[in-house]
């Protein structure tokens, strides 16, 4: 893995933000769900492995994650997981993704918000075919739409669930 290059790549995509040394520990704002790194922070950071269990951290708009994920796959990464995370406090859903590079075991995950009233973001299934089912899952837990996946029926939860137990209000 080039991970010089896969910097400059995903700079590309978010020319915005510089790539900077991710802080050791970062504290939430007072009163605040969004920790400070995702407010306002850089598009990509480098990370302690050690640490964080990752090596580069990169958040995108949601129209660049398939670029995004064509970078990391012509790199010789693999997908390990997708995910979401309920920013309910800031009426948003964050799309998670982590990629492994076996050979040299690093880590790059990948973050895109999308708004909680209309949680859609493309798919990668077509670049990497094992995101197939974390996203299935993803939209089982929730609700986030995966634009273009070839099939979101319910992965884990009955077939006719409307429900989405992983948002945060959620009632059973």
């Amino acid at each position: 893995m080039n991970l010089e290059k896969i910097k400059q790549a995903m700079m590309a995509l978010a020319p915005q933000a510089p790539v900077v040394e991710a802080p050791a520990e970062v504290a939430p704002v007072e009163g605040a769900e969004v920790p400070v790194a995702q407010k306002g922070r850089p598009a990509v950071l480098d990370t302690d492995y050690a640490k964080k269990g990752f090596t580069l951290d990169i958040e995108l708009p949601p129209e660049n994650v398939v670029a995004a994920a064509e970078i990391l796959f012509k790199e010789g990464l693999s997908i390990e997981a997708v995910t979401g995370v309920d920013w309910i406090k800031d009426g948003q859903l964050e799309v998670v993704y982590d990629f492994i590079d076996w050979q040299w075991h690093g880590r790059v995950v990948v973050r895109s918000r999308v708004p909680r009233d209309n949680p859609q973001i493309p798919t990668i299934s077509e670049v990497f075919a094992g995101a197939n089912w974390h996203e299935r899952e993803t939209h089982d837990f929730f609700g986030i739409k995966f634009i273009g996946h070839p099939d979101l029926s319910p992965l884990l939860l009955p077939e006719d669930a409307n429900f989405h137990p992983l948002l945060k209000d959620f009632k059973a």
